[in-house]
């Protein structure tokens, strides 16, 4: 660990602290000097939250930072299983061909790439079919089938795959050369049935993916790597996830019964008695949307799959005898999937009304800035431990009442229709080609 990381992020915590404590105080002033009992009530929730907020940001940092700690040393590696990497494709004419190219430089000596094309109505197959063959420390395959959705894709090639371990990844994304290398080690542990890797966003050339960037980074990969420490990972994503055979082949591999495949699978695994850990140095770049209404559909179909997985496995939320960890987790899923989002929602609204009403707009002052403040903070930790782009850290000006509010408002409604059991289809997002 660099000692100029450690002093860092000493500064930071107490940065944190002091602007904080500050703000939290001059909120408290502030109750003091309103007597309308609505107002009052605002603020207490508003209290709460930043209370909870706080806490949350904390607990996420120190145990990020206590996870770069554990990082592996060089000599850990040299354990080289052969790994069939898994790349379900439907029309993506568009990026399969950078996308396999990729795969083709990974520092890896042996390994095979399977190309399963669902039924594409475009050229995807026939782009893919260009690079199958042998390239010494790669193999190509490629295969097609009738259109039958990602879930059975990904089955059909855990069926065709020759080695013992498989990595899955979308076929918008693009892998570092040492993904394979920093991954694979972990199942020296024979209990670890799976390996979750760090997704980031490749085009961030406007506001939109620039803002996902910086949540890729701050908002889910702390967390997935704050949840590899404690050794509680949630989810496995879809852009990149490595499994043992053996353990998707005893969970029946994936299910297409939720918009969450991904998550449906982890929670089967954690059911089994598996264990997931968390590699920050397996890195797979994927396309963001470019355009809100299509962030708003992903993030709405993210929340509607989550909430259905959570359904699906309802029975550890009520039964931890069964595994208290497994329970855990799940409560913890639907804390971040729908409880935090709709209270983050009532509390910001809430507040901006009654300034608005009460004509104190130094309330939702004090408001941004405190979450500012957090964000800034937290976005200056992860993007120093990551070695990301600190151009990025700027746009959390924008983050905590315009980008995050505007996620967790599409995030409650998308609960809420859920819970009402509303129909919804897949809806594939166009590629924009930036890979």
């Amino acid at each position: 660990m660099d000692k100029r990381y450690s002093v860092a992020f000493t500064v930071i915590l107490i940065l944190l602290l002091a602007g904080s404590l500050f703000i939290y105080l001059k909120t408290l002033q502030l109750s003091d000097v309103i007597s309308d009992p609505l107002a009052g009530w605002v603020l207490v929730i508003v209290l709460l939250m930043l209370t909870a907020v706080i806490g949350r940001f904390f607990i996420l940092l120190w145990l990020s930072y206590l996870a770069n700690l554990e990082e592996q040393e060089p000599d850990e590696y040299g354990y080289y299983p052969g790994v069939t990497i898994l790349v379900p494709a439907y029309n993506e004419e568009m990026v399969i061909r950078e996308s396999i190219s990729s795969l083709l430089s990974l520092d890896y000596p042996d390994y095979e790439v399977l190309v399963i094309d669902d039924g594409s109505s475009d050229a995807t197959y026939d782009v893919a079919c260009q690079f199958e063959g042998d390239y010494g420390k790669a193999r190509v395959r490629v295969v097609t089938k009738q259109n039958s959705g990602k879930a059975n894709s990904l089955n059909v090639g855990i069926g065709l795959a020759e080695n013992d371990f498989l990595l899955c990844m979308d076929s918008d994304s693009k892998l570092t050369p040492s993904t394979l290398t920093k991954g694979v080690v972990h199942f020296r542990n024979p209990a670890v049935g799976a390996v979750a890797g760090n997704v980031k966003v490749i085009n961030r050339d406007g506001m939109w993916t620039r803002l996902q960037a910086l949540e890729y980074i701050e908002g889910l990969n702390v967390v997935r790597k704050a949840q590899g420490f404690l050794r509680l990972v949630n989810i496995v994503p879809g852009p990149i996830g490595l499994f043992r055979k053996k353990a998707l082949q005893e969970v029946g591999g994936y299910d297409d019964d939720t918009f969450a495949e991904d998550c449906d699978l982890t929670l089967k695994l954690l059911t089994k008695g598996w264990k997931i850990e968390y590699e920050p140095e397996a890195i797979s770049f994927t396309e963001a949307p470019d355009k809100l209404l299509d962030l708003l559909k992903q993030r709405y179909r993210w929340t509607r799959g989550i909430l259905q997985s959570i359904k699906k496995h309802r029975e550890l939320l009520f039964h931890p005898g069964k595994s208290w960890v497994n329970s855990m987790i799940l409560w913890y899923m639907m804390l971040e999937g729908t409880l935090w989002p709709a209270l983050s929602v009532l509390a910001s609204v809430g507040l901006m009304t009654i300034a608005v009403l009460r004509g104190n707009m130094s309330l939702i002052f004090i408001w941004w800035s405190q979450l500012t403040l957090l964000e800034m903070v937290v976005a200056l930790h992860t993007v120093a431990m990551e070695k990301e782009d600190l151009r990025l850290v700027p746009y959390t000006i924008f983050y905590p009442l315009f980008y995050i509010l505007i996620v967790n408002i599409a995030k409650t409604l998308s609960g809420l229709e859920e819970l009402l059991g509303l129909k919804m289809t897949w809806g594939k997002l166009e590629r924009i080609g930036k890979l």
